[in-house]
């Protein structure tokens, strides 16, 4: 394959995490990419990378398990595959074309470990990835170290949660930009700074979620208990947006109790975000891999959970175990 010209392939997931780490991998290189990317629930995408052999491919924020068999596949046909990831993986593959940047720990994100093995030389990108990946506390150390103030700290985690909640949907219809749209405007950019200053799409974003939050705070409770909380929402684009920053404000408030959000699919079934109790951050991908979910310790999510184990999941979820040996 010497002298056939290399093809390079980006992919990751569409919400801040993702695309902020691509952001500071190709500020580190500059080289021209093709960007594969998609909304949150957008896992299985190095199935759309082809087996051309003589390509170098980045993945960013997704699950390898979840891509197992693509994943052999390029490394089978010659490709180089450089991944960064915090979520479960299974078993990695021990090939020399896979370098695998994992690490499972529920204070690390994908931001986070790209701005780690780049030597933090794009640390405000990575900061706006582990804001928008819910890690507050861990931003707001990492940025006062870098000697951000409480201000321009604030800033960060403005865009990475607008940012994120872009991701969240069914499909295009739902968001205010395509994520791989909206990684365009970002890398217009060298920095968040003029980004936030320049883009209105970003206030859009604030916008919409404002007004989605107001619909989704006077829905009742499905159940609600001193353990678990599950909201089930209707089949609509505000529901399909909110879900997860809905479950991030309900961990927030109410820390020594779990968080479902349900959301009903087109199909009938449901999507659902879930979020560990913040006191005890761990055992929510368990949870999920039970329903054909996947995640991470403190947060994950079920692409589709059939209408008729809704109730199996809400018990499954009121008697689950949080602690570190889940």
């Amino acid at each position: 394959m010497q002298g056939l010209p290399v093809e390079r392939f980006d992919v990751c997931n569409g919400d801040a995490d993702g695309l902020c780490a691509v952001r500071q991998w190709r500020l580190h290189d500059p080289s021209a990419a093709r960007l594969i990317t998609g909304l949150k629930r957008d896992i299985a995408l190095l199935q759309r990378v082809p087996s051309t052999g003589a390509s170098e491919v980045l993945v960013c924020d997704l699950s390898m398990q979840r891509n197992r068999a693509a994943l052999d596949r390029l490394l089978d046909s010659g490709a180089h595959v450089r991944w960064f990831d915090h979520h479960w993986s299974g078993d990695v593959p021990v090939h020399e074309g896979l370098q695998a940047h994992l690490d499972f720990s529920s204070t690390v994100c994908t931001s986070l470990l790209m701005d780690r093995h780049l030597g933090g030389r794009y640390r405000a990108w990575a900061l706006v990835g582990a804001y928008g990946d819910e890690l507050t506390a861990v931003a707001d150390q990492l940025g006062a170290a870098s000697g951000l103030d409480t201000l321009h700290r604030a800033l960060l985690r403005r865009l990475g949660l607008a940012i994120n909640y872009n991701a969240y949907g069914e499909d295009p219809s739902d968001v205010c930009i395509a994520p791989a749209d909206l990684y365009e405007r970002l890398a217009r950019h060298a920095s968040p700074w003029t980004l936030l200053r320049d883009e209105p799409v970003i206030h859009d974003i604030e916008a919409c979620r404002r007004r989605d939050f107001r619909v989704a705070m006077s829905v009742k409770p499905h159940w609600d208990s001193a353990q678990a909380r599950v909201l089930v929402l209707p089949a609509a684009p505000w529901s399909r947006r909110v879900s997860g920053f809905l479950a991030n404000a309900l961990a927030a408030v109410h820390p020594a109790q779990a968080q479902a959000v349900a959301t009903e699919r087109r199909d009938g079934g449901f999507s659902v975000s879930v979020r560990a109790p913040r006191a005890s951050p761990f055992g929510a991908h368990a949870l999920c891999q039970r329903f054909g979910g996947s995640g991470r310790s403190a947060a994950a999510g079920i692409d589709a959970l059939p209408a008729n184990a809704l109730e199996t999941f809400v018990h499954a979820l009121s008697q689950a175990r949080w602690d570190a040996t889940c």
